[in-house]
């Protein structure tokens, strides 16, 4: 009996579940999830309430990809392209494979700069900095890349690449506004972006919407193992996220509050609803428009497997739910 008790208590010890997520407003639901204690609630719903979390902040796509693979998360929302790049390198390992849970976020990435002269991306020289959370990996780094590759031509995606400094956003925001380290631009999202603006010597250059459409912009990606052996823990969280993002369209004020409070920056819960009714900024499960990354990366040897459809970057939880609502909607 005390031989056994050892293996009684580790059998009974809570799962333990990480999940990362990022400064901006696009992380909006995790934050909701994380105060509202989301997951534990469905978690306790579908009878696996024996079970913690626990919330890490990281920005950029470099340092959460690193996590990932170092094992040391099971849920973390990133930029659709850093996901899509960790998928491709790491399958067929069965160790670190990795696979999208569901869409997060949509919004507009605004070009900032505070030198007059930038009102294009043609005008950028060699003596300009564009900060960036993650050089060459993040999400504003490859939106940089995909915006280059519309306005100056397919062969000139990588014309900025050079010019990119790795800042978190509240530390880019910084910079930018101050003049600092030579950063003459920052490619942000919100709260980032709206208060940059809110200086006089700062304008903006150009918005991803306007290159790209409303494309989404962040996922929620896990180990593709940890969601083979704890498919539940999958259903949980995407309910969590489903009823976060119904909360926040429902009681924008309140959710506004919540990242107001929260915030790395200084803002209002009053300047958070005004970035919430931006059209551009959305929340949900269902991915837009991915396969455009897909495509880029694979035009541009940055990734060499290339899915046929976003099905097969995604949990096989999330395409049912996708095809369920299609089939209710009738589109």
């Amino acid at each position: 009996m005390l031989a056994a008790m050892p293996a009684a208590a580790l059998a009974d010890a809570p799962l333990e579940i990480r999940i990362s997520k990022g400064y901006g407003i696009l992380y909006l639901p995790l934050l909701v999830m994380e105060k509202q204690r989301l997951f534990e609630k469905h978690a306790a719903r579908l009878g696996a309430g024996n079970c913690r979390v626990s919330w890490v902040l990281l920005d950029g796509g470099g340092s959460i990809n690193d996590a990932m693979m170092a094992g040391t998360l099971d849920f973390a929302g990133t930029g659709a392209p850093g996901f899509i790049d960790l998928w491709a390198r790491a399958r067929g390992i069965p160790n670190v494979e990795v696979v999208g849970v569901s869409g997060l976020s949509a919004t507009s990435l605004w070009l900032n700069a505070n030198r007059p002269r930038i009102r294009s991306l043609r005008d950028f020289t060699a003596k300009d900095k564009i900060a960036v959370p993650g050089i060459k990996t993040s999400l504003s780094a490859v939106v940089l890349q995909m915006m280059a590759s519309k306005i100056l031509g397919p062969r000139h995606f990588a014309a900025l690449d050079a010019l990119t400094a790795n800042y978190p956003h509240p530390a880019a925001m910084r910079a930018l506004i101050e003049r600092r380290d030579g950063v003459s631009a920052h490619l942000a999202s919100p709260p980032f972006s709206y208060l940059e603006l809110l200086h006089k010597d700062v304008h903006r250059v150009l918005s991803s919407v306007d290159v790209l459409g409303n494309i989404t912009l962040d996922v929620i990606f896990a180990p593709r193992r940890f969601t083979q052996s704890h498919p539940l823990m999958v259903d949980v969280f995407l309910d969590a996220l489903d009823e976060a993002n119904r909360f926040i369209a429902a009681h924008r004020h309140v959710a506004a509050a919540l990242y107001a409070a929260d915030a790395a920056v200084s803002v209002s819960a009053r300047e958070v609803l005004g970035m919430l009714d931006d059209p551009d900024t959305r929340f949900s499960l269902i991915p837009n428009q991915i396969m455009d990354y897909v495509n880029f990366l694979y035009g541009t040897g940055t990734i060499r497997i290339k899915p046929e459809r976003w099905t097969e970057l995604f949990v096989p939880q999330l395409v049912a739910r996708v095809s369920h609502r299609v089939d209710k909607s009738g589109r």
